[in-house]
């Protein structure tokens, strides 16, 4: 059925490429389970050529956009308004200004994170030190009494 639909598509009639499920999931290595999560989200919408998915290049291009969304920490929702905002106006200037203020607030809540990580790392370091300091003082002290040192 999607060749059928390629085949128009080579005459003028439609979109220049459709992809299958598998074709998606291969290309992308996402599972076909999660690009059918991502359609019931309403992230994508996919042409239906009977039971089968059909999806376009635009459909594609915006799995991508979802896929890094997610590697960067944004929350479905957010990748949702983002790309939802694209068709709000021919400058696309209200996706750019919300996606602007999204990275920024995940910026710095990356930064954030990023300084209680230094400072855990700092404390477990200290603790580190700490507990070295007693095994090696520990040993020393059974090493003496296996010695026969009273001291």
């Amino acid at each position: 059925m999607i060749g059928a639909l390629e085949a128009r598509a080579a005459n003028g009639d439609g979109p220049a490429r459709l992809y299958s499920i598998g074709d998606l999931a291969a290309e992308l290595e996402v599972s076909q389970r999660a690009i059918r999560f991502y359609e019931d989200r309403g992230l994508l919408k996919p042409q239906r050529v009977g039971a089968n998915r059909a999806y376009t290049h635009g459909d594609r291009a915006r799995l991508v956009l979802i896929l890094r969304g997610k590697r960067l920490g944004f929350s479905l929702a957010d990748i949702k308004e983002m790309l939802d905002l694209y068709d709000v106006d021919s400058d696309h200037l209200e996706q750019l200004r919300v996606t602007l203020d999204k990275g920024r607030a995940r910026i710095a809540e990356l930064e954030r994170q990023r300084s209680e990580i230094d400072a855990t790392l700092a404390e477990l370091r200290e603790i580190e030190s700490i507990v070295l300091s007693m095994i090696r003082e520990r040993e020393r002290g059974s090493r003496k009494r296996k010695e026969g040192d009273p001291s």
